[in-house]
């Protein structure tokens, strides 16, 4: 009976061939490059917090639709003492940051979401049990889409919520811009908290 792995002349095929060179090197057959989830599952984990993602720019850009159906420019209306609605354009970034530079602002939000927006997927795909950092980054580029679909709706980013108390207002804001600050302190906050990964005698080299 022909060894196993063998064709009829006793060649070994590439599969066993490949099997037999990562035995030898020490390599697990059934290992993967970052995880052991295999593809499939990989790209349903993406995708679960792209649904994340989409949810945040739906609500962000539900209220913006709503406050523009609503609301004149610059119009105030009262819900507490220290929150009003309203609804003013800024064409800078979260809370009015460089809201009166020359207008290239426009295209550097846009393009800086974007790249963001592939540097998060990328950092999920290759990071899948990071959970919190994955939570922390997905709101972050939520709210950076949902202000770029803002740009390149109406040149300028809807802000609507006005914070203040007695005469000081901080810069109004919206849905988008409250992802992002969430998203940022999740981010810090799991960065505080995460173990140091121990090292093995393995990994150090040692010997018994």
């Amino acid at each position: 009976m022909p060894d196993e792995g063998k064709d009829q002349h006793g060649h070994v095929g590439q599969s066993e061939f490949l099997n037999s060179l990562r035995s030898n090197n020490g390599i697990p057959l059934d290992r993967h490059t970052h995880t052991d989830l295999d593809q499939a599952e990989r790209y349903s984990h993406i995708a679960r917090w792209l649904a994340l993602a989409t949810i945040v720019i739906g609500l962000d850009q539900a209220s913006k639709l709503w406050v523009l159906s609503v609301f004149y420019l610059n119009e105030i209306y009262p819900l507490t003492n220290f929150l009003n609605l309203t609804l003013v354009f800024n064409p800078g970034a979260a809370f009015s940051f460089l809201a009166d530079a020359g207008g290239w602002q426009k295209w550097f939000f846009l393009a800086l979401a974007i790249a963001v927006s592939l540097w998060v997927i990328n950092t999920i795909r290759r990071e899948p049990n990071e959970t919190k950092q994955a939570a922390a980054l997905t709101l972050i580029m939520g709210g950076a889409l949902g202000n770029a679909i803002d740009r390149v709706a109406y040149g300028a980013v809807v802000d609507f919520l006005d914070v203040y108390w007695q005469y000081w207002h901080w810069p109004a804001f919206n849905v988008a811009d409250s992802a992002i600050c969430i998203g940022a302190i999740l981010l810090v906050w799991d960065q505080m908290t995460r173990k140091p990964v121990k090292q093995t005698s393995e990994n150090t080299g040692s010997s018994a």
